[in-house]
């Protein structure tokens, strides 16, 4: 089976991470996108992240997600595994496991490449990659004027995505729902008691 390979902390899932791997997917004749979350610990420790959903939480919202979406495949190697894997050892064990895997991230990643990623060479050469190209990224400047990059350009299949997606991020989701926490416990403060913060009518 044709997949590819979505990984990333999806703190939470948002309509992009569901919306632009699909249309990926369908223009480029794949047969399904696996999502892969990333450890809680590695989203806060190394990330450096605000706040994390725990790995139960996190992979319980993709697999609510993928119960309708039917080309939509969940992993929990990466949740499983003692320390967080690099990319490459996610990518060989999807293969071992029967898949043709080529690795799916949006064109924020590029720049990242060379000092951020291990094992490069290897995920290009033997897995590809699919590059979501975001509206403003200057894609194929990168490409044709970075030396580490441009040695790659073979292997990167650039796609156009819709921009309405393009900025929506995990960040802002939780920024919301911190806000309307807010708002809520404001509420519980300014009405009395016994209408419970007006929640009967939200």
């Amino acid at each position: 089976m044709k997949a590819l390979v979505f990984g990333g902390a999806f703190n939470p899932p948002t309509k992009a991470h569901i919306e632009l791997p699909h249309h990926v997917m369908t223009e480029l004749g794949y047969d399904c996108v696996i999502y892969v979350p990333s450890k809680m610990t590695y989203i806060t420790d190394e990330q450096k992240k605000d706040y994390a959903f725990s790995d139960r939480t996190r992979i319980s919202m993709l697999d609510t997600i993928a119960q309708s979406q039917k080309w939509m495949k969940v992993s929990s190697y990466e949740l499983r595994s003692e320390s967080q894997p690099r990319t490459y050892t996610t990518l060989c064990y999807l293969r071992d496991q029967g898949y043709t895997c080529s690795l799916l991230f949006g064109s924020d990643k590029l720049p990242e490449l060379e000092t951020g990623w291990l094992h490069v060479d290897e995920i290009m050469k033997e897995f590809g990659v699919v590059c979501m190209r975001r509206a403003d990224d200057p894609v194929e400047q990168w490409l044709e004027e970075d030396p580490y990059l441009s040695q790659y350009r073979e292997y990167i299949t650039l796609i156009d995505t819709d921009p309405a997606f393009s900025r929506l991020s995990s960040t802002e989701v939780r920024n919301t729902l911190q806000a309307i926490h807010s708002e809520k416990e404001r509420l519980k403060e300014i009405v009395p008691d016994e209408l419970d913060g007006l929640s009967e009518y939200l």
